[in-house]
């Protein structure tokens, strides 16, 4: 699986400049399907071709097939680099960057370099390529992507630390999978094709179980799937295609906020379901005539958490025309099958208000499937509008007409025989007058005055005497007629005056419900800077959106201000005012995300110079006492004995240089301890790390506490660790745990193997910690529960967690049941095969 290959041609630009080089890689879902074959197999055609292709690393494990593909090629010799007493080869980065061929291939995109080289980690080496316009044809498996590491580790149980960030894969100009099914995998490992003979038995029982191998082969195809979902929506919107590609099953729901969503979700879950790797879309439309006025934020809260529980995501979007909305909605996000339910308005609202939006929808859809789902809802009625203007289109027509054609209805009705002599002029003024209000509620204002206009001249002609002529010199008959004009016109004006009021407060729920969205949005965690732009540009419909400096001028464009030198800049249809306000809204919160990660970014550069003047203080707190103490017990024992005022006997002697000794010896540790602990701060403590047994550690760890009890430790399997590094962490705790037990009750120490590691655990049965002090418990220069202030300068944990954690273990605090306090050391098995970057990570606070 693949995307669309791109030509091959000269990096170098005819401008004098260099391009950046193109990066291709090959993705595998674990070791052995083919990847660094594949790479070289794309080395020789290019070769073959006339283009020029160095190796700078590949790492074929002995394989003579894979190796068989080096012969023809150009190997750039790899540089060796001493390490921890070992010589170690790595790519040659200065020479492939000397050299400058067209082409390069890397293999091993996630591998950690020796420490002491140009960069840490080798997708850095590459990025340095690429910058000098070299190509680069690199492999990596699915577990080394940052964003499934922990994903992986739940699967195999098997820790990855060499990671790449997606961002970098993602940058590839190419990424094509190389995939085998899981038993031809198994199968090509058992021949020996993958791993030496002595390692299948454990890497088939293991690693390479078919469970684990499908889990991965499906991470390796989503992960690849979506990508190249990225990469069709984007030659969409570059090439302006409109029309819906049909590869594969994506279901849009509408949703109002009205008690029919659940089902209407449901339905389009099923949809969904039906193909597989269908997805589900919730779109909640906010119009600015009234949409809000009849939807329940309540109701759409739950809505968007079904939604989400069902494997779908929700969508707001702003759109005065719902059915116009929709339908953009489902284009952009290339949209299948459109979802609806059947309209909740009554037989009367349908006949007076006209087409209703499920209507409108089918008609813009074109090669949209919609569903138009029945709910218990159906036909009960809704508050909603189904315009945009404050009257409906057929309202605004039927208003004039009935205006012109009720009143002659009317005096046709009353001239009927009989109808005259039942009443009288008064009641007959009065149905005129009935009549005209009518016209004003269906048609408004300019309506009622055409109403009010022909029912008068109808009255003074057909019911007022003398009947048959239009009486205009009579005082009370104009003014009997001036009054019944204002009557109907004030109805009417009221009546219009209320719908424009309606429509106004609708807009401002409407936009109110808008802001509370994106205010969701942000708290649930989408509040960067890129997630709030994609917010604005869904929920605006527009094109794209982006953060810009300074805005353009071209047409189709909406850009307002940001921030302070920030604009958000919008491409797509020209939105109107009522939306203008909204997005300035948007805009603001951007502004101030924006603001935020300067903010940010001025405390990150300032905390470093925090933490290293907190560190100061404290140690300069700690030296006034700690270092001072046994200094000044030491000096004064030398003194007394060089006095020659005082005569001291043997034993006197002896027990003034036992003083000075143990303050001597208190004062090195003390030295050592903050040497050692500033050593792992700049990353430079040497390790030799080996297979240590526990029984060689604890003796000497244990020489000076008594007060310390060992478990059984024959079943537990040696550590990865420094033995000397490995003594001071044990002596350490099992001396803090000391310190803070009672008297009677001894140190227990016990250890057990689980998942890969062995766990020692340092049991007290002391205070415990304090209320809220857990957090600070491996922090410098900290005495917790300590209150006599003569026990040390508090390096001893805080010395322990980093010498820990340099030897790839881990150092947690428990609380002992039935009170106390356990350290839990857990250490990786020595069995584990090693690498350079199993030794490297050795810096690091503490």
């Amino acid at each position: 699986m693949s995307d669309a290959r791109t030509g091959e041609g000269d990096v170098r630009t005819g401008g004098g400049g260099v391009r950046p080089g193109r990066l291709k890689v090959y993705l595998g879902a674990a070791p052995g399907v083919g990847k660094t074959y594949r790479m070289l197999d794309e080395a020789r055609r290019r070769t073959a071709r006339g283009a020029d292709v160095v190796v700078g690393f590949v790492e074929c494990h002995g394989r003579p097939g894979t190796e068989g593909l080096l012969d023809g090629l150009e190997v750039v010799p790899r540089a060796s680099c001493a390490y921890r007493g070992g010589e170690f080869e790595e790519m040659d980065l200065a020479a492939v960057l000397s050299r400058r061929p067209e082409m390069a291939i890397v293999d091993e995109f996630a591998h950690s370099n020796v420490p002491g080289g140009r960069n840490p980690k080798r997708w850095q080496d590459i990025e340095e390529l690429l910058a000098a316009g070299i190509d680069v044809v690199t492999a990596l498996n699915i577990q080394h992507l940052e964003s499934l590491n922990d994903v992986v580790e739940k699967i195999t149980r098997v820790p990855q630390r060499e990671t790449v960030p997606d961002e970098v894969v993602r940058r590839a100009r190419q990424i094509e999978l190389v995939d085998i099914p899981p038993e031809g995998l198994r199968r090509r490992l058992a021949h020996g094709n993958i791993y030496a003979p002595e390692k299948v038995d454990a890497a088939l029982a293991n690693y390479f179980r078919p469970g684990n191998l499908t889990a991965l082969r499906q991470l390796a195809l989503l992960w690849v799937a979506d990508r190249v979902d990225e990469a069709l929506q984007s030659y969409r919107s570059e090439h302006g295609i409109g029309g819906v590609w049909e590869i594969r099953e994506r279901v849009v729901v509408a949703l109002t906020g009205g008690p029919e969503g659940d089902t209407l979700i449901r339905r389009a879950a099923r949809i969904a379901d039906r193909s597989a790797g269908g997805d589900l879309l919730a779109v909640h439309v906010t119009r600015s005539d009234g949409l809000a006025a009849g939807a329940s934020h309540a109701s759409l809260a739950r809505q968007r958490r079904l939604v989400e529980d069902l494997g779908g995501s929700y969508h707001s979007v702003v759109g005065d025309d719902v059915a116009t909305a929709l339908v953009d909605f489902a284009r952009a996000e290339n949209a299948t099958q459109l979802v609806l339910g059947t309209s909740r308005r009554g037989r009367i609202e349908r006949f007076v208000g006209g087409r209703g939006t499920g209507e409108t929808v089918i008609e813009l859809s074109v090669d949209i499937d919609v569903h138009i789902v029945t709910h218990e809802r159906a036909g009960h009625g809704t508050l909603l509008p189904s315009r945009r203007r404050t009257l409906p289109t057929v309202r605004r027509i039927a208003g004039p007409v009935a205006g012109l054609l009720l009143p002659v209805a009317l005096t046709f009705l009353l001239d009927l025989d009989g109808a005259r002599d039942r009443l009288d002029l008064t009641s007959e003024a009065l149905l005129f007058l009935l009549t005209v209000v009518g016209v004003a509620c269906i048609g408004g204002v300019a309506s009622a005055v055409i109403a009010s206009v022909t029912a008068s001249l109808l009255l003074n002609y057909w019911f007022i005497p003398p009947l048959g002529e239009f009486t205009l010199d009579d005082p009370n008959a104009l003014l009997a007629l001036a009054v019944f004009a204002t009557v109907a016109a004030t109805v009417a004006a009221v009546v219009d005056r209320s719908l424009r009021l309606s429509r106004r407060s609708a807009r401002a729920t409407a936009e109110a419900e808008t802001m509370s969205s994106l205010a969701g949005t942000i708290v649930r965690g989408g509040a960067t800077i890129p997630a709030l732009v994609e917010r604005t540009r869904e929920t605006f419909g527009m094109e794209s959106a982006e953060l810009v400096d300074e805005p353009t001028g071209e047409d189709g464009v909406t850009a307002v201000p940001a921030g302070p030198g920030a604009f958000l800049v919008l491409r797509g249809r020209t939105l109107p005012p009522s939306e203008r306000r909204v997005l300035a809204a948007f805009a603001a919160h951007v502004g101030a995300a924006v603001e935020r990660a300067r903010l940010a970014e001025a405390a990150a550069e300032v905390e470093p110079v925090k933490a290293a003047d907190r560190m100061r203080t404290a140690l300069l707190r700690a030296v006034g006492h700690d270092l001072r103490t046994p200094l000044a017990a030491g000096w004064a024992a030398v003194a007394s004995l060089r006095s020659r005022d005082v005569e001291f006997s043997a034993e006197d002697r002896d027990e003034l240089l036992a003083t000075a000794d143990e303050s001597m010896a208190k004062l090195n540790r003390l030295v050592e301890n903050l040497l050692d602990l500033s050593r792992l701060q700049a990353g430079v403590l040497t390790l030799n790390l080996r297979a240590t047994m526990l029984e060689e550690v604890l003796p000497t760890a244990l020489a000076d506490v008594p007060e310390a009890e060992v478990g059984d430790l024959e079943e537990v399997p040696a550590v990865l660790a420094d033995p000397p590094l490995l003594e001071r962490v044990i002596a350490n705790l099992v001396g803090n745990a000391v310190r803070h037990s009672p008297a009677e009750r001894k140190v227990l120490l016990t250890a057990s193997a689980h998942a890969g590691r062995v766990e020692l655990r340092v049991v007290d049965r002391g205070p415990g910690l304090p209320p809220g002090s857990r957090e600070r418990l491996f922090e410098p220069f900290q005495r917790l529960g300590d209150t006599d202030n003569t026990t040390g300068l508090g390096l001893g944990l805080a010395l322990s967690k980093g010498l820990t954690e340099a030897m790839d273990g881990t150092l947690t605090p428990e609380d002992t049941p039935g009170g106390g306090l356990t350290m839990v050391l857990s250490l990786p098995f020595a069995e584990r095969a090693q690498s350079p970057s199993d030794t490297q990570s050795v810096g690091g606070g503490v």
